[in-house]
């Protein structure tokens, strides 16, 4: 299969889970999600982001986002996994874990990098619109840990900008200014953006979050 791109339809599948068989489309229905591997169970850093995911979930939930991990082990080996998690994260794990024992879903997803590792998947995020379409894809090594906290920040940026003429600028975090569309002319933009639009630059406008 060709790598899969931003703006692409996330391919569905149905495969068994640590909450049982699961089909993705189902699962997901007009949320957004959050689709990330995991290079193998029983792994130290995987233990720290999922039980991360774990406590993060109300954050996603508030967000209308579902988080499905994944990992190439079988469904028995997820349900020990989870207990060590839930034991040493202090955490209670709540959601499902892929059970990717075919490598179905990590070859639908490009999720193995042969020349990192031949078998495992690499440390792959998909971050899925409700209409199925891919927004985001990061790949981490299997030795670098995410941070939610980005993952949390771009969901919003990702939001607010499917609603709204405007882009996120550098280290933007919810409630802070944003950019507006190049593409709006200012005059346009000033009766657009009620609260004030600031000329930078002809092609730099900044105008606060018009949902704050």
């Amino acid at each position: 299969m060709a790598t899969l791109r931003l703006g692409d339809t996330a391919p569905n599948f149905t495969a068994e889970t640590s909450q049982g068989t699961l089909n993705f489309y189902d699962y997901l229905g007009d949320s957004w999600g959050i689709l990330f591997s995991h290079p193998a169970d029983f792994t130290p850093v995987c233990t720290t982001e999922l039980g991360t995911a774990a406590k993060f979930k109300s954050e996603f939930d508030k967000r209308n986002v579902k988080m499905m991990a994944l990992s190439v082990d079988g469904a028995d080996s997820h349900n020990e996994w989870i207990k060590d998690i839930n034991e040493t994260q202090k955490t209670i794990v709540n959601f499902p874990i892929v059970a990717d024992e075919d490598r179905k879903v990590s070859d639908l997803y490009d999720m193995i990098h042969p020349n990192a590792d031949d078998t495992l998947t690499v440390r792959s995020v998909f971050i899925i619109a409700p209409d199925k379409s891919v927004k985001l894809i990061l790949t981490y090594p299997a030795s670098t840990g995410r941070n939610f906290y980005e993952l949390l920040r771009v969901i919003d940026s990702l939001q607010l900008t499917a609603y709204h003429k405007v882009a996120t600028p550098a280290n933007w975090k919810n409630g802070e200014d944003v950019v507006v569309s190049p593409a709006i002319p200012t005059e346009e933009a000033k009766e657009m953006f009620t609260k004030g639009v600031e000329e930078i630059k002809p092609y730099l406008r900044m105008t606060p979050d018009p949902t704050v």
